[in-house]
């Protein structure tokens, strides 16, 4: 469930900084600043004008207005906004708008450190990946870098698998709620619908405090803060697409249903954050327009956990944290009324969600100035969203091996299925090989702005990879993570989507309901037990000279348990 966006050397940093022990409690609240954002969700069934008197009164002015779950963004100067519009009738909670905040500064050191989502997730360091030309052979009618998708092999999604039989529907639209997508991307192009694609974020250069966020406007690859509809500017969302639906054409890899039509809802920022309204806003559009998958490959901010009683919180934090559950599930509930499949990230911070853990990451992006994260108990009643959400489907992570990789968050009754997401210590020695992430597709302008590639063209790094056909070159990279493992499986449902659906009346293509779809995705997985022993030591030997291990216990029988739920996604079974 989380997203990478931390990749690279400094992977390991942001993981010391992130969960460095912090102050024992919340800190205190001061007075907003001269012009504050909230996020306002009205009580269910309020008339919208009743609420928007009801907003008025206390003090605020609607910004933008989610009329389908009645969730509002808010400006004010009121100092007491919050307490004022809790006590009007139409209100049913209130969240400050992370969007104009202060970013502590021990949450991240630059806009590319932010939380350890693929937690050390490929350190872009240490072996490399093979050479042109030392791919291997391809199958006949396999796409020229099928050697290098292991992942795709495991869930038998290949030219002589799934892909015989079943490349996907052309009017199954797949929703991709992440940074956005590349849809220049040679390897994606041809299934990306623009016309449909959407952003519901506006990139943040700094926050109140001059720290950096997204980055000056000036320095972004198009110059702007105000993005199309058809650009990832992390490179996260290119990812997730690309392992659903890269086409096959010839020239790089595949995806799991590469016939099928990807659209791109940008809910998070450059800078990995995803905020309350963007998310809302873009499950009620994907509901709206008839998408039939929608793939959540991260949690919303600024809690990692959203707990309503915690004793460690203040007031404000608690009732902010139950207006994001609120707001989440309702946006949840209906685009799941409206036949979209929704599919997440289980996590990457190794915890078992059915069991109390400790959380040191949250708040990760304040909006008053010295407000830090601090560590909270957390007891399996507090959730993670929206990979917790009702009608969510929630994945876990594979290695190589088909063992939980040693970031997968699991839970035995969180789980439902798992999906290879890469483990780059699934090895016989248990160091580092970068190939044992997932190759997908990578924005060639990223590469060019990180310094990545020579002055020829070819990569300079080990962890991206070019692929040409003819004049046309395109470029791939290695990540692993949750955010990985979860399109695979959405890739999968939409297979399921393509293969039985019905012709969708009201906006063309196809429609299926959720719960058949994902009744057929459990029941086609492969049932998978728990090691034995169930209780799983990974060791990893670092790049640094230095071991680490950990211990997981995996609960539940062949049928379902914690690490596998229902089992491995298998496209092969649902195609023939």
């Amino acid at each position: 469930m989380k997203r990478s966006i931390v990749i690279g050397a400094v992977a390991a940093l942001a993981m010391t900084t992130l969960i460095s022990p912090a102050q024992a409690a919340g800190p205190a609240r001061t007075a907003p600043a001269a012009e504050t954002e909230y996020v306002v969700l009205y009580e269910e069934g309020v008339n919208l004008a009743e609420a928007k008197k009801a907003v008025e009164a206390a003090g605020g002015t609607i910004v933008k207005e989610n009329a389908a779950v009645g969730v509002a963004t808010v400006s004010t100067t009121n100092a007491d906004f919050a307490a004022a519009a809790q006590d009007q009738e139409a209100i049913a909670g209130v969240a400050r708008n992370r969007s104009i905040g202060h970013a502590p500064a021990n949450a991240r050191t630059s806009a590319g450190i932010r939380k350890a989502i693929e937690a050390a997730a490929v350190e872009k360091a240490g072996h490399g990946a093979p050479a042109r030309g030392t791919f291997g052979k391809p199958k006949p009618k396999a796409e020229p870098l099928a050697e290098l998708q292991w992942d795709m092999k495991q869930i038998n999604a290949t030219a002589d698998g799934s892909h015989k039989y079943l490349q996907g529907d052309r009017g199954v639209l797949v929703a991709i709620l992440d940074t956005g997508v590349d849809g220049t991307h040679p390897d994606i192009a041809p299934n990306f619908n623009n016309e449909l694609s959407r952003n519901f974020t506006v990139d943040i250069p700094v926050d109140a405090d001059g720290n950096e966020v997204d980055g000056p406007c000036e320095a972004e690859p198009d110059q702007s803060c105000q993005d199309p509809a058809n650009v990832d500017e992390n490179g996260h969302g290119t990812h997730v697409a690309s392992s659903i639906a890269s086409p096959i054409n010839g020239l790089g890899i595949a995806g799991v249903a590469p016939k099928v039509s990807i659209v791109n809802l940008r809910a998070g920022q450059d800078s990995g954050y995803f905020f309350l309204q963007a998310s809302v806003d873009a499950l009620t559009y994907a509901a709206d327009i008839g998408v039939d998958v929608a793939n959540m490959s991260y949690y919303i901010d600024p809690w990692l956990f959203n707990c309503t009683d915690n004793p460690k919180d203040s007031p404000a934090d608690r009732q902010e944290q139950a207006t994001i559950i609120a707001a989440t599930q309702r946006a949840l509930d209906y685009a799941h009324r409206n036949g979209v499949t929704l599919v997440a990230a289980a996590g990457n911070q190794a915890l078992d969600y059915t069991k109390e853990v400790v959380d040191a990451t949250s708040p990760d992006f304040a909006s008053e100035p010295g407000e830090a994260p601090y560590s909270r108990t957390i007891p399996p009643s507090c959730v993670s969203l929206p990979s917790e959400g009702n009608h969510v489907i929630s994945v876990s992570s594979l290695g190589i091996s088909k063992r939980k990789s040693y970031f997968s968050d699991y839970g035995n009754g969180y789980v439902d299925v798992a999906s290879p997401g890469g483990d780059v210590y699934d090895t016989p020695d248990n160091t580092r090989d970068v190939t044992k992430a997932t190759l997908s597709a990578y924005p060639k302008y990223l590469a060019e702005a990180n310094g990545e590639l020579n002055p020829d063209g070819t990569p300079n790094v080990d962890y991206v990879v070019r692929s040409c056909k003819g004049d046309t070159c395109a470029y791939y990279q290695y990540l692993q993570g949750t955010s990985m493992a979860s399109p695979r499986a959405a890739g999968v449902a939409a297979l399921i989507v393509s293969k039985y659906g019905v012709r969708d009346r009201e906006h063309g293509g196809k429609t299926l309901s959720p719960a058949f779809v994902e009744t057929v995705l459990k029941a086609t997985a492969t049932k998978t037990a728990c090691p034995n022993p169930p209780a799983f030591t990974y060791t990893r030997h670092l790049p640094n000279g230095t071991t680490a291990t950990a211990t997981h216990v995996c609960e539940g029988g062949k049928f379902r348990n914690g690490f596998y739920g229902s089992g491995i996604v298998d496209a092969l079974k649902v195609a023939r």
